[in-house]
This record gives C-alpha cells, structure tokens and sequence, in this order.
C-alpha cells in the first residue's frame, strides 16, 4: 500500500466492527462496507457545516454547488479521464445510469444492441428501448467456463447509431472480460457501455487507457457510504448524441408556458440529472474517492486477488462437494466466487446454505444476482424446458421442482479491501460441515500472508 499501513492494520483501524460483531463479510460485490473514518467525517462535517439546495445562490447553497462540482472533478481524476473529453452524470447507482441511456440512446430502425450473455439486468433492459425504436438486438453467447466469446462477429459494422454494452467484471462468475473490446467495438462504429459497477471496486480503471463512451458506477460498492450515489461518466461527443423526451427541474435553463414548445436544456451532465441532485451525500463522495486513491487501487487489487486464489484453493481441496461456476483459477478473474455446495452428489439448496451461513454470522448471497445469462449458462438450463417451468405463479421451489432438482440458483462469496484470511476459512469450514469433509486453513497451505 502506498500510505495507511498493511491491510490487517486497516481492518483494526476501519472495520473494527467485523471482529467486534463476529461478522464474515463477504458479499462485497452487493455492496462495500464504509470506512469508520469516512462516516465519522461526515457526521463531522453535517454537525458544524450548513448545506443548502444548489440550485439557490445563498451560502449554504454555494457550499453545495462547490461539493457537487468537487466531486465530478474527483470521479474524472479518480477513473484517469480528462475533463476535456469526459463529463459526470450523477445518478441514483449504476442502475440509474443505465436508464439515462435507455431513454436518451438514439436507437432507431437499423440500429443495433449487442449484448453479452453475461450482463446484469439494468444492462438487459436496454433491450426494451431499443426494440421499440426498432433496433435489432443480439447477444454474444458466453463458453463453458462462461467467459465471453469474441464479440467481434456479431459487431457487424453498424450504419445507424448503435451500442455495444458489457461488464468489465461479471457480477456472476467474477469473469473479467477483456476491456480491448472497447476498441474493437469502436472500430466498427459502435458506442460503448462499459458496466464497470463489479470492477472498479478493487481495480483501477483509467479512461484514457480505456475509451469506453459510456461507464456506470454506484460510489456505494466502492466504499460503501453514502448509498443512493452513482455515476454515468460519458465521453463528451456521445453525450451531444443523446436526446431525452423529458425534462425536470434542474435539468433546463428555462422552459415558456405560453409557448410550450419553448424550454431549454442545461449543457452537459446536468441536462440529465433531474430534479435536486443529493448534495448532502458530494463531499461523503469526494471523501471516500481520496480514501481509495490513499489505500492504493493496486494495492488493493493484488489483496483480492490473492485472497481469490486462497478460496478456490480451498474449494478445490474441498472435492466434488464444490462446484465453482467459471474459472478455477484467478486468471483474469476478479473476487467474485459463484459455487453450489453438493452432499452425496445432490445439490444442496443454495437457500439452505445461505441461511446456515447468515446462523453463523457469515454474510454470502444466493441467487442467480440479477444476471439470467451467466446463470442459465452456468447451470445448463434448456431454454424451452425452462419457460415451460415459469408458466403461471412463480417461485424458487417451483422452477427448481419443474427442473427436476437442478440447481436454479448459487452461491456468491465476493471479496474487497477488509477480507481476511480467518473469513475465508470460516466459509470453507462451514462447506465442511455441511458436507462432512475436512478442511485445512488457509494459512496451512498459502504460506506467508500477502499485504
């Protein structure tokens, strides 16, 4: 780490109340867990500060409009992208993101939609847009160890406007698919939306680097306060592409009542961020933004990713009562581990294992996490067994009793910046118990602990 200590000396520091609470947090990809010390300063601040609405010219307003001004400059410096070429639309999460360019993308007949297989729903649900403005929508399929397939076929040169979209790291598997796609894409005339909401959270990103038009965050899977926070960062030339059929307040200069088809928009992000933005939680953003540039996104990203490699390790120590979904090795992979636990070659009950962790204070999720692609994938549904399986009411017990007691759902163990060794021997211990195995620490087997 370049400031700050090693990381154990950051969890006793930062996140005291995981050995405090006897807690086993590792559901990271839902959301991070705040800093002590960036709570503490907001409370500070909102104490001895006075913030008001920044769309007035008082004081308090001014100190607000300085906050929100602050905080896009620290997302641009923070993702390596020059203000020049790149603007900040704040939105509600990376969901919120995805909405803007839903409503606003320009698709039109003889526009296309390419998508991955593995893609969170806020991302499927462009196709709903996209189809009603007549685009044609495809989806590149993913392979067995669900990683994507080379999109480049199905990136037929595009004459109208048109989108690629992906996520830099699958919120499944942890897959991370290659971000030279982003070039690729563009090449044949596509704009691109990266979904880096999975990623960036213990991986530095750089614009410059990687061009992408559109990018969508939410601050909260970052540093984990303040939630309700996101961002869409869009390259300057594509943002003049998008035209929304909606205005609010703070998102025009003026609009006439007397002449209703006169109004005009604010110029840039603002044009999009309706209504008052949250400008109670801008410094809390700028706050953790510093934080993570001083814990060292490298630093970071090589804890993860060694603490990765210790989990699968264990599982595969672990046998056939583990089934990993994806890679098995940390090879281009970030810290998202999807798995099902089996006992006597039956698959247990994700929900089952989920409960029996939350009993013994370990935070993990089951589910198929808002992604059907990599999970219809992952688990070797037939498509046309399983809609005849969602006919009528729908629940888990349903679907997985109309399947035939196939797994309808996983596992997810995600990692970030305050995991220890001692969470993921306490998530190895559990499936041993479950499952009457033995299993080693992992310290037993890693050797000297990574900073």
């Amino acid at each position: 780490m370049r400031s700050g200590g090693d990381i154990t000396a950051l969890r006793r520091r930062e996140f005291s109340r995981l050995d405090a609470t006897g807690s086993a947090y590792l559901d990271y990809a839902g959301a991070a867990l705040y800093p002590a010390s960036l709570v503490k300063r907001d409370a500070r601040r909102l104490l001895r500060r006075v913030f008001g609405n920044p769309h007035s010219e008082n004081g308090p307003s001014l100190a607000s409009t300085e906050s929100l001004e602050e905080a896009r400059s620290l997302t641009l410096n923070f993702f390596d992208a020059s203000p020049a070429e790149y603007d900040v639309v704040f939105t509600t999460n990376a969901s919120g993101a995805m909405r803007v360019l839903a409503e606003a993308f320009p698709f039109r007949d003889g526009s296309r939609l390419v998508l991955t297989a593995d893609n969170h729903n806020s991302v499927n649900g462009l196709r709903v847009s996209a189809e009603r403005r007549r685009a044609v929508v495809h989806y590149v399929p993913l392979e067995t160890d669900l990683r994507g397939s080379d999109p480049r076929p199905w990136l037929v040169r595009a004459t109208q406007p048109s989108l690629f979209a992906f996520p830099a790291q699958s919120n499944f598997s942890g897959v991370r698919h290659p971000l030279q796609w982003v070039k690729d894409a563009q090449a044949r005339g596509y704009h691109v939306l990266l979904d880096a909401a999975a990623y960036v959270p213990s991986s530095p990103l750089s614009l410059t680097d990687v061009p992408a038009d559109f990018v969508a965050i939410s601050f909260y899977k970052m540093f984990g306060y303040p939630t309700g926070v996101g961002a869409l960062l869009v390259r300057r030339e594509a943002l003049a592409l998008l035209d929304r059929a909606y205005f609010s307040g703070g998102t025009v200069h003026f609009v006439s009542i007397q002449n209703p088809d006169l109004f005009r928009r604010r110029n840039g992000g603002a044009a999009f961020e309706d209504g008052t933005p949250n400008f109670l939680a801008m410094p809390s953003v700028c706050d953790g933004l510093r934080w993570l540039s001083r814990v060292g996104m490298s630093s970071i990203q090589k804890r993860v990713g060694c603490l990765t490699s210790e989990l699968l390790t264990g599982f595969e120590r672990l046998g056939d009562c583990v089934h990993v979904y994806g890679p098995a090795d940390a090879l281009e992979r970030g810290g998202i581990v999807a798995f099902n636990v089996y006992s006597d070659g039956e698959v247990l009950n994700y929900e089952a294992v989920e409960a029996s962790a939350r009993h013994r204070g370990i935070a993990i999720r089951g589910g198929c996490f808002c992604n059907p692609g990599a999970s219809e994938r992952a688990f070797g549904l037939n498509a046309a067994h399983a809609r005849d399986c969602v006919r009528g009411k729908f629940s888990v017990a349903q679907f997985r009793a109309c399947m035939d007691g196939k797994a309808v759902g996983a596992l997810r163990a995600s990692l970030g910046v305050a995991t220890s060794e001692a969470d993921i021997d306490r998530l190895l211990e559990l499936v041993a118990e479950l499952t009457g195995r033995e299993v080693r620490p992992v310290t037993s087997f890693s050797g000297r602990r990574p900073l």
